[in-house]
């Protein structure tokens, strides 16, 4: 049975489009759209090129965050989602959002949460002196890129490593562990329970389940 999955987006869309070519016949997630607040996003072509609906809802056509969000999940719903994924959705939720998606909303944040959450990860992660970086897939809660992990990929830190080359290896981490996250929930396997986040019937670490790259 199909899992329908729908995509929020704000930009180029390198991990919807990972999302997309995952999509094989094996694999129950079903894209069954795109949906951005912004209408220069280029993931919205990455969604067309694949025969995804896509939706455009400016965010600054609303008047506060709460009825940018209600006229979100109406758009969302209309499609009667399983999962909701953000893949680079630039805004900030609001809770009644958040709560009405609790359980199937996932979310992938360039760092090994807890640490570096927010914004500018690579940069805080090479000034901090870390010897590890990575990304980290976790159901979205309340608390800002505060919920369970679900997996995360862990990489070593080069000496002398570049913002710019530790960016792209942490993007290429991304593209590996998302689509796994989705595949994962579709095959209900991965679930939020009051515990944590939850695979194969067992309680995950706080740090998710461990991917070395």
């Amino acid at each position: 049975m199909a899992c329908n999955v729908v995509v929020l987006i704000s930009g180029s869309g390198s991990n919807l489009q990972a999302l997309i070519d995952s999509q094989d016949e094996d694999n129950p997630a079903r894209i069954r759209a795109v949906i951005s607040n912004r209408a220069d996003a280029y993931g919205l072509q990455r969604a067309q090129a694949a025969g995804i609906p896509t939706r455009v809802l400016p965010h600054r056509d609303f008047a506060d965050r709460e009825a940018f969000d209600a006229a979100l999940m109406q758009a969302i719903d209309a499609h009667q989602p399983d999962l909701v994924v953000l893949a680079g959705f630039m805004r900030i939720l609001t809770p009644g959002f958040v709560r009405h998606y609790r359980g199937r909303l996932l979310n992938i944040h360039p760092s090994l949460l807890p640490r570096h959450k927010g914004l500018d990860t690579h940069r805080r992660a090479l000034e901090a002196g870390d010897s590890e970086h990575g990304c980290s897939v976790h159901f979205v809660t309340e608390e800002l890129d505060g919920g369970p992990v679900a997996i995360q990929a862990t990489l070593a830190i080069e000496p002398g490593e570049t913002l710019d080359d530790l960016a792209q290896r942490v993007h290429v981490a991304e593209h590996q562990i998302y689509p796994l996250a989705m595949r994962w929930f579709a095959e209900g396997r991965l679930h939020l329970a009051e515990q944590g986040a939850m695979l194969d019937g067992a309680t995950l670490p706080a740090s998710g389940y461990p991917i070395r790259t």
